[in-house]
């Protein structure tokens, strides 16, 4: 009797378990065993499975045989271990559909915005604004319709007394920036480079590598010539207002795995290659570097970066290179000239790491002599508006790796050669189906001399629909946005040259045959101060989904029933 008693018994509990597995399937949302959780939701069931055979077994293993009695327990309620393994359940359910929710955010990086195209709705909300501020005080003698030089320029009565103002006046994904705002002034009297590992005090390079903030500025205008490249530290600025300040030589400018940096009206021009010699980083970290590719401006690594106002020229590789997982940077007001491969972005086409990079590009000056790259794009997202092209050789935006590239309100003056009026080029791609799906789009741009931008992708609907919503200024106002681009108060080109000067051009370019260049490394909300929420730019959070939450409401509800079941 006792084995006839447990082998009904044994029956019973599957029975039990069937009908509850049953009840499981209506128990739980059709929504939530939809997920795109791939092989774990099975892999939940099998777990949950074992539980309860684990349950019923040991219930039966461990009872003495003269204890066995007919049992039916009521199925009104279910037992414990049920509401237990349907909590189980649950949790994996919840975590698996978080990691499936953050992946369309696409956060590669530090400081990378989750909606960019919102970014660039901001930045043409404030260009339409300040020509708005401008048209209503026509009598202001600073006002331009710029925002990031009427906000410095107009609103103080000195700027020079309060230069940290600058701080708050960046715009588009560099926005925030801080540079070293709250920090010492500290002016550089020393135009010498003599000791690149041990520099000496009073001197820029001396001021750079400091780990505390600094707001550096010029005691009067001065030559540098560098002998190694110029390792900048994080939190700081370099202000050359109120001097003429010019930076050459080896290496120049190098930003590296760094945050809030502004160089802000600085002339740097003919930047050699540099390397094999011990530089100092900071005062305590000090190490021979590699050869670098005389880029004016290099930036590695690096979130939270403002260039502004500066002249470059006639650079040895490229006038500003950003690679390696930069993002969160703003290159304004700029006048770049006489150069072949004015400007990279993006270190590969497959460095996953770069598809977070950001890069608002507005108000600069394309002038004579430049013959590629206004930038060239892998992969990324890039905001292109408000910038005057003057001419190109080759083409003016480029590029490869499927990168986002969102054109408002330029003017392109195409060049006299009929085989260059294309402004864009898909770099290295001959197939049109390869590029087809890249979403490069113009809206309100200026077209002249028989210029025209090739669009794809999404960028003709529905991509840019937040970025559209508010029409950036027609392209006919470029002149008086860009009328101040460059150093302030000085030649824009520093070398005075004219006609066809194209530093390091070799005829070949992006994809074409003979050209020069390839790099070893590079190749291959306003006033933001709050240091611990920047990883989403201005923004707040996203949201969590809604799946998310009724998945953690039923998890609480279930994990009560199970205690109250239990006491």
């Amino acid at each position: 009797r006792p084995i006839i008693h447990c082998l009904q018994q044994r029956a019973e509990a599957r029975e039990k378990r069937e009908e509850r597995e049953h009840l499981l399937l209506h128990f739980l949302p059709q929504s939530s065993l939809s997920l795109s959780c791939g092989f774990q939701i099975p892999l939940c069931f099998s777990f949950l499975t074992l539980l309860n055979q684990h349950s019923s077994f040991d219930t039966f293993q461990h009872t003495p045989a003269t204890t066995l009695q007919p049992h039916n327990p009521p199925l009104t309620m279910p037992p414990p271990h049920f509401s237990i393994s349907i909590s189980i359940l649950l949790l994996c359910l919840f975590f698996f559909t978080l990691i499936e929710a953050t992946k369309p955010l696409n956060l590669t990086l530090p400081h990378q915005h989750p909606s960019p195209d919102s970014v660039a709705l901001h930045v043409t909300s404030t260009i339409n604004a300040s020509l708005s501020r401008r048209q209503l005080t026509s009598s202001s003698t600073c006002g331009t319709g710029n925002p990031i030089d009427d906000c410095w320029r107009c609103d103080s009565s000195d700027w020079s007394s309060n230069r940290q103002r600058l701080a708050d006046c960046s715009i588009g994904f560099g926005s925030g920036t801080l540079g070293g705002k709250n920090g010492r002034i500290y002016v550089v009297t020393d135009s010498s480079d003599n000791n690149p590992a041990n520099p000496t005090p009073g001197t820029l390079r001396y001021a750079v590598i400091q780990e505390e903030p600094l707001w550096i500025v010029f005691s009067s205008s001065m030559f540098i010539r560098l002998k190694q490249e110029l390792i900048i530290n994080s939190y700081k600025t370099i202000d050359g207002r109120g001097a003429a300040v010019h930076i050459t030589g080896n290496g120049c400018l190098t930003i590296q795995y760094v945050q809030h940096v502004i160089i802000h009206n600085i002339h740097i021009y003919d930047c050699k290659p540099s390397g094999g010699a011990v530089v100092a980083a900071s005062p305590t970290k000090v190490g021979r570097r590699g050869r670098s590719d005389g880029d004016g401006i290099s930036i590695f690594g690096s979130q939270k970066i403002w260039v502004d106002h500066c002249s470059l020229n006639h650079c040895t590789d490229g006038l500003i290179d950003v690679v390696l997982g930069s993002t969160a940077i703003t290159i304004s007001n700029n006048y770049f000239t006489h150069h072949d491969e004015v400007m990279l972005l993006g270190h590969d086409d497959k460095y996953v790491l770069d598809t977070g990079m950001q890069v608002t590009i507005a108000f600069n000056h394309f002038g004579q002599g430049l013959v590629q790259r206004m930038p060239r794009c892998r992969r990324g997202y890039i905001h292109v508006v408000n910038n005057d092209f003057t001419s190109w050789k080759m083409y003016a935006i480029g590029g490869s790796g499927n990168p986002t590239i969102n054109s408002q309100g330029n003017r392109y003056s195409a060049p006299s050669d009929p085989s260059a009026k294309e402004v864009t080029k898909r770099v290295d791609s001959t197939d049109d189906g390869e590029w087809a799906n890249w979403n490069w789009r113009t809206e309100g741009d200026l077209m002249e001399n028989g210029a025209f931008f090739v669009a794809s992708g999404e960028g003709v609907s529905t991509l840019y629909s937040k970025a559209s919503s508010v029409e950036p200024k027609a392209a006919a106002l470029v002149d008086q946005l860009t009328q101040n681009a460059g150093v302030f108060g000085g030649p824009r080109d520093d070398q005075g040259q004219s006609g066809d000067s194209y530093s390091g051009y070799g005829g070949g370019g992006d994809g074409g045959t003979g050209a020069i260049g390839g790099t070893s490394r590079g190749s291959s909300s306003n006033g933001d101060n709050n240091f611990f929420g920047m990883i989403f730019g201005n923004n707040a959070p996203p949201r969590p989904r809604l799946t998310l939450l009724l998945l953690l409401l039923l998890m609480i509800c279930v994990l009560s029933t199970s205690t109250l079941l239990l006491w």
